[in-house]
């Protein structure tokens, strides 16, 4: 594994962008192009696939516009996205709890589904030991179908909680993506560069994939220090409104699009969504995935 010294000054050849585009709170009074209908949400994933996103991170709502973890409602998502993109993104569900879910419930939703990629917070689901063996389980049974796992971890404590599973074979991947959420507990929910810092200390652990993304104004930069430090970028209204100049964004598409181009002046070239999955060690998604 590589230390903290070592990402310094690397630039990864291909950086992957992954669009946050709606999250579970935010509503129509929040922004009025949120994407919240399926519709919406394949209009959305087509427009960012050509911005720059090779992966959507998609949250699904019922018809008041509140979070759910529905299977049916997970497949109509997906099939409009596929109609609409092909296999050019990455469909990534949420297992997301939003204070709606216990970790059966969440867990529940991805073997229903069985989608391409979900997203795990591990404060959810483990919250404490005695939850470690029946996520193993789950984990198998992730990989025994191909699904793709990406941990998220809010704090650096999360990340040696996660390797010290790992080392202890309760983790069924050699390797296993994580996204780096920066300032979710913070004053403000404002996210800055050095947020990234603890979790890349040199005492740190490593993992071969990792991806960021931050809330506020300073996304962009946030998810540009990431890619420089060898990571991945996820943007877009789930975490952030705004452009970089401070105004609001008129869409997801603007949001993923500044990003791109913001990585592009790095020097760094994007990430398709086949490469995507031979990073993250995944075949073309099954039908209706």
């Amino acid at each position: 594994m590589q230390r903290t010294e070592d990402f310094v000054g690397e630039i990864a050849q291909r950086v992957a962008i992954a669009v946050a585009p709606n999250g579970g709170r935010r509503i129509k009074v929040d922004h009025p192009a949120i994407p919240l209908t399926t519709k919406e949400l394949a209009a959305t994933a087509a427009a960012c696939l050509e911005a720059g996103a090779a992966m959507i991170h998609c949250h699904v709502r019922d018809a008041e516009g509140r979070h759910i973890l529905d299977a049916d409602a997970y497949r109509d998502a997906i099939s409009a996205i596929r109609r609409a993109v092909g296999e050019r993104m990455v469909i990534q569900i949420t297992t997301e709890a939003v204070g709606r879910y216990a970790p059966a419930e969440q867990m529940e939703a991805v073997r229903a589904v069985r989608p391409e990629a979900a997203s795990l917070a591990l404060r959810e689901l483990v919250p404490d030991a005695s939850h470690e063996e029946e996520f193993s389980r789950f984990l198998s049974f992730m990989r025994s179908e191909n699904i793709a796992p990406q941990i998220i971890l809010y704090h650096p404590e999360e990340a040696e909680q996660l390797k010290g599973m790992m080392a202890r074979g309760l983790i069924p991947f050699p390797e296993i993506p994580v996204l780096y959420v920066l300032g979710r507990y913070t004053e403000g929910q404002r996210s800055n560069p050095a947020d990234l810092l603890p979790f890349l200390d040199s005492t740190m652990p490593k993992f071969g994939h990792f991806m960021v993304c931050a809330f506020g104004q300073r996304e962009t930069a946030c998810v540009a220090a990431s890619a420089l430090l060898g990571g991945h970028a996820r943007v877009g209204f789930e975490n952030n409104l705004h452009l970089t100049d401070g105004s609001l964004a008129p869409d997801n598409t603007a949001i993923v699009a500044g990003a791109a181009q913001a990585l592009a002046t790095l020097g760094l070239k994007p990430q398709d969504a086949d490469g995507l999955r031979a990073d993250w060690g995944l075949g073309s998604p099954a039908r209706g995935r």
